[in-house]
């Protein structure tokens, strides 16, 4: 007895398919509000950066007085240091807290902090006036400059990767190191101004307070363009996911949940940012100190680099969304680790053109993290854990490796008496950054992890 099979017609199998989450279509004017609102708050972290790293010997007259300008510098340098360490805190604080009541509440609140702690640095009464209590109110200032900056960079970064369509995330996000570039000229070029057109005893007297007084407009400005802002879709659809809309998440799941992602982002931070303080922040005490350079010519030529690297910025980051991030940070990598070398023999050539190629060269091979960064690490998170994640790995690294380079570089050199000591420290960045990029997936085009695809509404620009 022979037995009859029967098969259904394909077209009555019922098979289910995951539905395809319906794409986010962005608002092009909601999206350049967003990307101006961040920017400005990076500008306005280092405009205090460059203002206070090239007035630095005028603080130390200020709040340290004592008969050693060296031991008034350090000390000096000592208050910006302590910014530094608390801003794991910042981050630890600001982040889970931006990934349970929104990214725009927390980039408001880390406004106002930032704006309060520049604003109050110049009103700060000197040494001479109400002796020890002076440099104790600067160190609170930049304490508290340091906490907020703590929630500033990855709130940033992941408030416009989270606006920006998939297909330009990368053009968009390069704005954001576009101000970091901007405040640092700003607060350096307003400081070299001032000191060419005031005497000694005026720029110590009241000049100084001048640059930090105008955190306080440029924190109002920020703040109003901050507090016109919606919050992000893609924390909004987590939100509602969410009961009371306010999802939480343990910052332990933030750590141990997210490991892999977390030294991926320590790496990518590590090259990032060694190369990035390397450059902007110790290069000029090294042409000063180390090659016994002119000061304000060392000095014009730092923000000139900067000044073309602004320029070439927004096309590096469109660049990344063609190519990808993967070969625009991998190309970094192996620059720092090919040309730091022949780049510092330059510099030390000590001739104004060999000086100006040689950080040229590095100012370019910067680019390619400072145009890249602030898309690809957003992507290394989902969602829910995307701010609060960034924040830790992101301030752990500058707070161990960024923020230490000047410092770690100048220890070296005065225990091996090696003047490449500078190239040799970016080339094991560059090795330690070269792994994290050959570990991390590409992201350009793609969705943001936990996100639903993102595209441009009509008359993007």
């Amino acid at each position: 007895m022979s037995t009859v099979s029967v098969v259904a017609p394909a077209s009555l199998v019922k098979t289910r398919k995951a539905k395809a989450p319906d794409p986010t279509v962005t608002d092009p004017a909601l999206v350049r509000r967003a990307v101006k609102a961040a920017a400005l708050g990076n500008a306005m972290e280092w405009f205090d950066f460059g203002v206070y790293s090239y007035i630095a010997v005028t603080l130390g007259k200020v709040f340290f007085p004592s008969g050693n300008p060296t031991a008034q510098l350090l000390s000096t340098f000592g208050a910006f240091a302590a910014a530094f360490l608390v801003r794991p805190l910042g981050g630890m604080v600001f982040g889970p807290l931006g990934d349970r009541v929104g990214r725009q509440k927390v980039l408001a609140l880390t406004m106002i902090m930032m704006a309060a702690g520049t604003f109050a640095i110049g009103l700060i009464p000197s040494y001479a006036t109400i002796g020890v209590g002076a440099p104790i109110l600067l160190l609170a200032a930049r304490l508290v400059q340091g906490f907020s900056t703590g929630g500033e960079y990855a709130g940033a970064s992941t408030f416009i990767a989270e606006y920006a369509p998939d297909k330009r995330r990368g053009f968009l996000g390069s704005w954001l190191e576009f101000g970091t570039l901007a405040g640092y000229i700003g607060g350096a070029g307003l400081v070299t101004i001032m000191t060419a057109l005031l005497s000694t005893d005026d720029l110590t007297s009241w000049g100084w307070r001048i640059p930090f007084l105008i955190a306080g407009p440029m924190g109002i400005i920020g703040l109003y363009l901050r507090l016109r802002l919606e919050e992000t879709p893609a924390f909004a659809a987590e939100a509602e996911k969410a009961e009371n809309n306010r999802p939480k998440t343990p910052l332990r799941e933030m750590v141990t949940g997210q490991w892999r992602a977390l030294l991926l982002c320590v790496g990518l931070v590590l090259v990032f940012n060694v190369t990035d303080y390397m450059l902007l922040s110790y290069m000029p005490s090294y042409l000063t100190g180390q090659l016994h350079y002119d000061e304000t010519h060392g000095l014009l030529v730092v923000l000139g680099v900067m000044a073309v690297m602004m320029i070439v910025q927004p096309f590096a980051g469109a660049l990344t969304d063609r190519v990808g991030r993967r070969p625009v940070i991998a190309t970094g990598c192996a620059g720092f680790l090919l040309l730091s070398v022949p780049a510092l023999l330059l510099i030390r050539e000590g001739s104004l053109l060999a000086v100006a190629l040689g950080m040229g060269a590095l100012g370019m091979l910067l680019v390619c993290f400072t145009a890249s960064m602030p898309s690809a690490l957003p992507a290394l998170f989902p969602t829910k854990v995307r701010y609060g994640s960034l924040s830790i790995g992101f301030n752990v690294s500058v707070s161990l490796f960024g923020g230490t380079t000047p410092l770690v570089v100048t220890a070296l050199i005065g225990a091996t008496g090696n003047m490449m000591m500078p190239a040799y420290y970016m080339m094991a960045a560059a090795v330690i950054g070269g792994f994290a990029v050959w570990r991390m997936a590409e992201s350009a085009g793609r969705p943001l992890p936990g996100s639903a695809p993102s595209v441009a509404g009509r008359h993007a620009e």
